[in-house]
Order: C-alpha cells, then sequence, then structure tokens
C-alpha cells in the first residue's frame, strides 16, 4: 500500500511541478508550487526520512513560500491590478490546487490509519543528519551552495538597473 502510496505522491509532485512551470500567474503557480512541495514531503515520510519531510513542509511550504507570498503582494501595482485580483479570487481558479492538496490529505490519512501512529519507522534524528551532510555528503552541499551562488548573482546581474549600464558603457 505505501507502494502505491508514493506512486500517488510523487505523480502529484511532478504533475504540480509542471504547473508551477507552465502557469503565467505568479499567484497560481506559487499555490501549486506549495502542492508540489508537500507531495514532495509525503515521499520523504513515506522512505522513511521524517526530519527531511517535516523540514520540507516547515522551511520550503511553509516560510519560503511565505516570502513569495510577501513578496508578491508587495509587488502589487495599485489599482490597475484590482481586476486581476478579483479574477484571482474566482473558484474555478482554486480547484487544482485544492483537488492536489486533498488527495495528498487522503494519502496521509491513509498513512496515519495503517500505520497506527505518526512516526511508524525508523526516526533519523538532526545530528545524524548534519554528521551525514559535513562528512561523506560535503562535497554535494558545497556544489550545492556554489550553484546558488551563482543563481545570486546571476540574478543580481539580470535585475540590476539599465542607468547602471549606460554609465558603463561610456
Amino acid at each position: 500500500m505505501e507502494l502505491v502510496l508514493f506512486y500517488i505522491a510523487a505523480t502529484v509532485a511532478v504533475f504540480s511541478t509542471v504547473m508551477v512551470i507552465t502557469r503565467l500567474n505568479t499567484v497560481h503557480a506559487l499555490l501549486y508550487l506549495i502542492v508540489s512541495l508537500l507531495a514532495v514531503g509525503i515521499v520523504f515520510y513515506l522512505m522513511g526520512a521524517y526530519f527531511a519531510a517535516v523540514l520540507e513542509v516547515i522551511v520550503y511550504a511553509g516560510a519560503i513560500m511565505v516570502l513569495f507570498v510577501f513578496v508578491i503582494m508587495m509587488l502589487n501595482l495599485g489599482k490597475a491590478t484590482i481586476e486581476q485580483e478579483r479574477a484571482w479570487l474566482r473558484p474555478g481558479m482554486w480547484i487544482g490546487p485544492v483537488l492536489l492538496s486533498l488527495t495528498l490529505m487522503t494519502e496521509l490519512i491513509v498513512m496515519f490509519i495503517q500505520s497506527g501512529s505518526v512516526a511508524a519507522g525508523h526516526v533519523v534524528e538532526a545530528k545524524s543528519v548534519g554528521i551525514l551532510l559535513y562528512g561523506p555528503y560535503l562535497l554535494a552541499v558545497e556544489l550545492a551552495s556554489m550553484l546558488l551562488l551563482a543563481g545570486l548573482v546571476g540574478a543580481y546581474h539580470l535585475a540590476r538597473p539599465m542607468a547602471r549600464e549606460s554609465k558603463e558603457m561610456r
């Protein structure tokens, strides 16, 4: 049964990630991204990585997505976007994320009923995760940090004002 739940969660994660990429509306893309992160958390849970699942939900689906939503809210351009916001509040726009979230919630309920408890497997402690990340997987952690740094430099380069570029051209 866990294999079936794993494939359902993986399918929801892949589908919602594709929806993130193909949506033109940023709020809709964020909703699908939250669903995708929750599905990945369920995949981690099913694989026995309870700590990674909790981190996925709390850190990514919780904190970072709230930050993204606040940034989008701050970029609201005033009266010109009121009609667009009204369109966002239509019930039809929420059907996709709601159905995917209900599928994941049903999966969680089935898992909890079958296992009898929230953590029915081997619990991995945070200390052992840290020892592994900075032990045998140190190279992967450093490569990920370099990739994030390259993304940060690229984002800065793309977002810098054009006035600065015109001064540099002289």
